[in-house]
């Protein structure tokens, strides 16, 4: 066998395991994720409590995306109303606490990343001295290996300029199983340059941040709601121009806030 053909081979292989890794580790998330809601269901039942459907979109004087549906996760604007706020609904209010990450392994000092994306390589630094429990977060999953094979869901071109990534499911609702909180080193002129790496999270509720995130790849002002402002807890520090690329060739579809057309999956984060 000559060799381009044995290493053609090992490709394969190593492709081939690759693809089998990331899909079980979607199924383990998913079947978690449904462990997590039947919970949630069952103990509602049980205490008789008569839940009506959540709405996730923000409330009129939210930051991060105008909600066209009550129920829209992460809603897209109407193209008359572009999208001026940036809320994670990964979790639902009644998701536990407690099971975050301890602050301590943010080791009060800064870490590097390297996020791997199928469209190139951005660098991180991560603030763990102005954000712990964002970064002990950030940094666990990241070593756990949550983010890898994830899609960024969620790209917004007007109003504000943010690519949105860290929901498993891609769909902007789902999230680690457990939310944290409370807002850590937000601006306090709601102004987020470019290069910022900041958590999401729902409206008026400073303790719903989970896994998702955004990179702000041009300057945006993201209005402070009734909880606050939003999370920073990194930077990028390199491979800006690659979420740049990403949001040059927009949305899918058109329109202002949506799924980028340039599909971005997450392959694997590197942190020290």
């Amino acid at each position: 066998m000559s060799q381009s053909k044995r290493e053609r081979d090992q490709a394969a292989k190593r492709q081939a395991r690759y693809e089998a890794n990331m899909a079980a580790k979607r199924l383990k998330q998913r079947r978690l994720y449904g462990i997590i809601a039947g919970a949630l269901v069952l103990a509602l039942v049980l205490g008789g409590v008569l839940v009506s459907a959540l709405s996730h979109g923000p409330s009129d004087d939210a930051a991060p995306a105008d909600s066209a549906t009550e129920n829209a996760a992460e809603a897209t604007p109407s193209p008359d109303d572009p999208a001026t706020s940036l809320e994670e609904d990964a979790e639902p209010e009644d998701v536990p606490q407690g099971n975050a990450p301890d602050p301590s392994i943010a080791e009060n000092r800064s870490w590097t990343a390297a996020m791997n994306l199928n469209v190139g390589t951005v660098d991180l630094t991560l603030f763990g001295d102005k954000a712990p429990q964002a970064v002990a977060s950030f940094v666990t999953l990241a070593q756990d290996g949550f983010f890898d094979g994830v899609v960024c869901h969620r790209l917004t071109t007007s109003g504000i300029y943010v690519l949105q990534c860290g929901d498993p499911t891609g769909t902007g609702t789902g999230g680690p199983g457990y939310t944290f909180g409370p807002i850590e080193n937000a601006p306090s002129n709601d102004v987020y340059p470019a290069g910022t790496l900041a958590m999401a999270r729902q409206g008026g509720n400073a303790n719903s941040m989970g896994s998702q995130f955004f990179l702000v790849y041009q300057d945006s002002t993201i209005p402070s709601d009734a909880a606050g402002g939003y999370t920073v807890f990194g930077e990028i520090t390199s491979g800006l121009n690659v979420v740049e690329d990403v949001a040059n060739a927009g949305v899918d579809g058109g329109g202002p806030d949506g799924p980028p057309a340039t599909a971005v999956t997450i392959e694997g984060v590197d942190v020290q």
